[in-house]
């Protein structure tokens, strides 16, 4: 560190701030400091580090299912954020397990990790009503799965919005007679978006028959059990909604084992805006949540509060946005 010091004509203190708390450095100092620790190929010490801050460098991020694609931008921004400010990321595939959920946050109080980001709607420490929340968990961050705790700082999107914008695209084509493949009826996200559905369908007039309603589990295979029900009705919907990409395809799928054609003889449309959304048969209509932009905030937010910095919001809700495309259109004789 003297060595950097010196070639960049700046304080020992001065590189120690950069490499450890670089938002206390101007731009150009920084960019002459890294200048020269690039050219000399210095690595810094994290374990030293560590010891003498009491910090790991690392975060946990806790997922229900490593393999669903939703998950993968998430994690790859806060992968690219953590990096940035000298963090590294430990990723636990919690199986939506309760249990799991709280045997990887002791990884906490053995300061393997600095912080966790949760994306299950509960926070995995015993709460006490008597004291501030804040005051009794560690530096966490919930994201798109929200909880019921005040105090928690969260990420997402506003599921009501999404629902309600949802249902408005198929009734703006025609379609009054829409049925809905949810997620499980405990989890927020799914109650929130038939909220937005119902509360659209109200302000159109349109009665909603609870025939047409199948709850599922977000995954591709309650797609295909839900349209297996849904088609034997005698009064058939002419509009599915469905409460996820992947609920979606299975769907698509086992309407054209059933020789439905998409558009022309029902319209499909989701949530989520996963990347293979667009390269389905027909490309899938979709309100995207901002994936990327989601882990961003989760990495910033959860850092910030590692650091002792007060992050402007507790709650964050991000833009989604309407994706049109091929497999919704309009009912025949609509104009």
């Amino acid at each position: 560190m003297d060595d950097i010091a010196r070639r960049a004509g700046v304080c020992k203190a001065t590189v120690s701030r950069t490499l450890n708390d670089p938002d206390r450095v101007s731009e150009s100092t920084r960019a002459r400091v890294m200048k020269v620790v690039e050219e000399i190929g210095y690595t810094p010490n994290r374990l030293a580090a560590s010891l003498r801050q009491g910090r790991s460098y690392n975060i946990a991020v806790l997922l229900p299912d490593i393999s669903n694609p939703y998950i993968s931008p998430i994690v790859r921004s806060v992968e690219r954020v953590a990096q940035l400010r000298g963090y590294s990321v430990i990723l636990k595939d919690t199986q939506d397990d309760p249990e799991l959920e709280r045997s990887f946050t002791a990884m906490v109080n053995t300061r393997q990790v600095d912080g966790i980001i949760t994306n299950s709607q509960r926070i995995p420490f015993d709460i006490s009503a008597d004291r501030p929340v804040a005051d009794q968990i560690p530096p966490i961050v919930n994201a798109s799965e929200f909880c019921d705790l005040d105090g928690i700082h969260k990420v997402g999107v506003d599921n009501v919005a999404i629902g309600r914008d949802a249902t408005e695209h198929l009734l703006q084509l025609g379609h009054t007679r829409i049925a809905t493949i949810t997620g499980p009826s405990s989890i927020l996200s799914s109650k929130q978006r038939e909220q937005g559905f119902l509360a659209a369908l109200n302000e159109a007039g349109v009665a909603f028959d609870e025939r047409l309603k199948f709850e599922g589990d977000y995954s591709s295979e309650s797609g295909c059990d839900g349209v297996q029900k849904l088609m034997q009705l005698k009064n058939r919907p002419t509009a599915i909604f469905c409460f996820g990409d992947l609920v979606a395809m299975g769907a698509m799928h086992a309407l054209r084992e059933l020789g439905y054609r998409i558009p022309d003889d029902i319209s499909i449309i989701s949530v989520d805006g996963i990347a293979l959304s667009q390269y389905c048969a027909p490309p899938l209509t979709t309100v995207a949540q901002p994936l990327t932009l989601i882990g961003e905030q989760c990495a910033t937010t959860l850092i910030d509060l590692i650091e002792g910095r007060k992050p402007e919001k507790l709650i964050n809700i991000l833009p989604h946005q309407l994706l049109t495309r091929a497999s919704t259109a309009p009912i025949p004789g609509f104009t």
